[in-house]
């Protein structure tokens, strides 16, 4: 019995050895690279985000005066004739609050209610950006968290990323493969990676939540769109797109 059981592992062993040494053989051997690219284009719309904070002993007052100036912000869009689409209020904050001021020289508690919103303008006319900055603080916005340049043509400039990032994956797999003596073949297997990150603001306008697989940055290239004696360099958006591709090697 031992030695049926002895002959039956040996078998087995073999037979295990056999089909790995076969799935060897036929495994083709493959070179991994990866590529990336840039496209930079000028920006056609901004995003704005802004604050309004207000703070008073009395709730009903410190909430009457924010709505007062978010009120004054909405009709100064208006007024640049801004789609109402492009305008929302996307974070409302009211707390208690309570610090410390200098009465007679002297530290005491003041007890106070702050009331917090945010309203994010799209304004597709670039070069009216600085009136409706300046006109927004004038109206009593007292923070401005966030401007992000982008473009309306994003799927487009990304396939466009995506193209260059692939030719450049082959090119770099060529050059790897040539000092080798061999030659690149057909892709096996394609990924993109990268990414960036989008969402609603929260009252220090920061981030959150997965976004694209190709984000949106802003460059400075000396470009300005604001007319002579204007403060806005609008720069150049840079759409990127990053590949890994695995070439048989041939």
């Amino acid at each position: 019995m031992k030695s049926f059981i002895s002959r039956f592992l040996l078998i087995g062993a073999v037979l295990f050895l056999g089909c790995g040494l076969a799935r060897a053989q036929t495994t083709p051997p493959t070179i991994d690279v990866q590529g990336s690219a840039d496209v930079k284009v000028v920006p056609d719309e901004v995003l704005m985000v802004f604050g309004i904070e207000t703070s008073d002993p009395s709730l009903a007052t410190a909430k009457s005066e924010n709505d007062k100036r978010v009120k004054k912000l909405l009709s100064i869009t208006q007024d640049l004739k801004i789609d109402p689409k492009f305008v929302q209020t996307d974070f409302i904050s009211i707390e208690p609050w309570e610090h410390e001021i200098l009465v007679d020289d002297k530290r005491t508690t003041r007890s106070e209610f702050r009331v917090r919103k945010n309203v994010s303008v799209t304004l597709r006319e670039v070069a009216r950006f600085e009136e409706l900055l300046s006109r927004a603080l004038e109206g009593g916005v007292n923070f401005v968290h966030g401007v992000q340049f982008r473009t309306t043509e994003l799927r487009k400039h990304r396939d466009h990323a995506r193209e260059m990032a692939i030719q450049a994956a082959k090119e770099k797999a060529e050059l790897l493969a040539s000092h080798l003596g061999r030659q690149v073949g057909e892709a096996l297997r394609i990924s993109e990676y990268g990414g960036g990150w989008y969402s609603t603001y929260n009252w220090w306008g920061q981030y959150g939540g997965y976004a694209n697989a190709v984000s949106q940055v802003t460059s400075q290239s000396g470009q300005s769109s604001s007319g002579e004696g204007g403060t806005l360099a609008l720069g150049q958006i840079t759409v990127t797109a990053s590949v890994s591709v695995s070439f048989m090697l041939k």
